[in-house]
């Protein structure tokens, strides 16, 4: 095998975020930019004799083309194997799943998660470890640093792979092997739920629809859903995977989901309606005209989960991302389990799952999960809630209901002020951080701020400790606002808001969140002087 050597400019813009390394396609496809930065993973890790890569991405465009590339380099690095997913896809928590069964070294992912795809669009690549969940920042912080160093990238001479076909390549004792990218994963879900009570919930004449939003859970959805469950072909919308998404902005969410949105709010509504992602990690719950926040739904299954054959015999613990609300943590004080607090980012519920601390775990950003991987997994969810149905036999309302009036209810939204330019975004934290002395006992009506500060986090599994991860105004009654800005788009930043009042008598509010929050969302815009900074009259988004 001739490995090529070639010498090339570090890039000083590369440094990766918690979802790793996102760009704008025309970014990677100039010279030497993946290369540079798939070198600087390979470079970075320790990779042993026999090793094997696993492969695969959501199938945005630019997808099939960097597969090719890192196939090469993955042979000309050491690596003995590389496992792709067929036609190079590979849901984010199906990668996850293939590097635990077959205990891989790694893997590349290649995804711009919700973000928009297509030639103008986004493409973004990160590294797994072999736990299967992202990369630890020693490691990301690691290939950051190689990247602002390297001066050359290796590239085996192999010719391209077939990708499209299942089998194994066999190069000169380098291995290709191109696997289903959705057999394994499906066979995973039918030993987690019982199959057998969602058939019979689905033939009772119970309606649901699911929208892949043409993204990467298509085919898991119908194999799944359809071919498993027996769910009819009509029940599944959106379900072919599109290099751009269908021109969509593939977000689960009441804004960016708005076709399935108006079928669930519509006059001849299903039971159930669901969504998920560009790269299958994130989903949306929806019931007949009713919409159950991220934060509940975590809530909501941590408190049934034993109705899941997986979870029968209980949860170790509970783990969520700070903004995500605190519905959650009453339920883990009613099971006497832990309940642990964190930053956003999946790798810090990994410590906690592969530490045997937490079964469960969730983030507001319709982000939920398990320790069967080490990722959040949309369809995952929306299996958990079809067995938490089938066992209750009540509609999606109904269960959120009963569970408010067992728990309370955490009323919870969150405003995304998205594409702000960075500059301005970070002038609003700072005048934030500035008010910290000042903020304390001032009282806005009603609220009272208790105390304003800056969540940092010590992880209990190997001590490193998270500092700068969100700015929070806390409040006497137990009500909160959080500011954070987010690292997923490509362009400019976006702020999120996140407000949060707790209601112990779900008699006495009003259902609709917006209307609950009306004087703290007033009062997060006059604290944080947003629309005056940035010009913005309204959020992009709000969930």
């Amino acid at each position: 095998m001739k490995i090529i050597t070639t010498p090339t400019q570090p890039f000083s813009d590369q440094k990766p975020g918690t979802s790793g390394l996102r760009k704008k396609v025309k970014v990677f496809q100039q010279p030497h930019y993946l290369e540079n930065f798939v070198q600087s993973i390979f470079d970075t890790l320790d990779i042993s004799a026999g090793a094997t890569l696993t492969v695969g991405g959501d199938g945005r465009f630019y997808n099939a083309q960097a597969i090719q590339t890192i196939i090469k380099m993955a042979a000309a690095n050491g690596f003995a194997r590389v496992i792709v997913g067929q036609g190079g896809i590979l849901s984010t928590p199906a990668a996850s799943h293939i590097i635990r069964k077959y205990q891989t070294f790694g893997g590349i992912i290649l995804s711009a998660s919700h973000n928009p795809a297509g030639p103008e669009e986004d493409f973004g690549i990160k590294y797994n470890s072999a736990n299967g969940g992202p990369a630890p920042e020693k490691i990301t912080e690691a290939i950051f640093a190689k990247s602002k160093t390297i001066t050359q990238y290796k590239v085996a001479d192999l010719p391209s792979i077939n990708i499209n076909a299942i089998g194994e390549t066999d190069l000169g004792g380098f291995t290709v092997q191109v696997i289903n990218p959705v057999a394994d994963y499906a066979d995973l879900m039918a030993e987690l739920f019982d199959f057998d009570a969602i058939r019979t919930l689905l033939k009772s004449g119970f309606r649901l629809m699911f929208d892949g939003m043409h993204a990467v859970t298509g085919p898991y959805a119908k194999e799944i859903l359809m071919s498993r469950l027996g769910a009819p072909e009509t029940s599944l919308m959106n379900c072919e995977v599109s290099e751009t998404f269908g021109g969509g902005h593939p977000d689960p969410n009441l804004t960016y989901a708005h076709e399935l949105v108006d079928i669930l709010y519509g006059s001849d509504a299903p039971d159930f309606g669901a969504a998920s992602d560009g790269d299958g990690d994130r989903n949306m719950i929806l019931g007949n005209h009713f919409f159950v926040t991220p934060s509940d739904s975590l809530a909501i299954i941590a408190a049934n989960a034993r109705l899941i054959p997986a979870y029968r015999q209980g949860l170790a613990g509970v783990a969520r991302s700070m903004p995500t609300s605190g519905a959650v943590d009453r339920v883990a004080k009613k099971l006497n389990i832990p309940c642990y607090e964190t930053p956003t980012g999946w790798k810090f519920f990994g410590n906690l799952m592969d530490a045997g601390k937490v079964t469960l775990c969730g983030e507001e950003s319709f982000g939920t999960g398990s320790n069967h991987v080490r990722e959040k997994d949309g369809l995952w969810a929306v299996l958990c809630w079809l067995n938490i149905i089938a066992a209750k036999k009540q509609s999606v309302e109904a269960i959120v209901k009963a569970h408010w009036a067992e728990y309370g209810r955490n009323v919870y939204s969150r405003h995304d002020y998205e594409a702000i330019p960075s500059e301005t975004a970070s002038g609003v934290m700072q005048h934030l951080k500035g008010q910290f002395g000042t903020l304390p006992n001032q009282s806005f009506g009603k609220y009272t701020v208790k105390t304003c500060d800056d969540f940092s986090y010590t992880d209990p599994v190997d001590g490193s400790v998270s500092t700068g991860q969100g700015t929070r105004v806390l409040f006497a009654c137990g009500s909160r606002i959080v500011f954070r800005l987010s690292g997923t788009g490509t362009e400019g930043a976006t702020l999120r808001i996140y407000l949060e009042a707790f209601e112990p008598d779900v008699n006495n509010h009003h259902l609709d969140a917006q209307v609950a929050l009306a004087e703290m969302i007033q009062i997060a815009l006059e604290i944080s002087e947003l629309k005056q900074r940035t010009g913005r009259e309204k959020p992009t988004v709000i969930t």
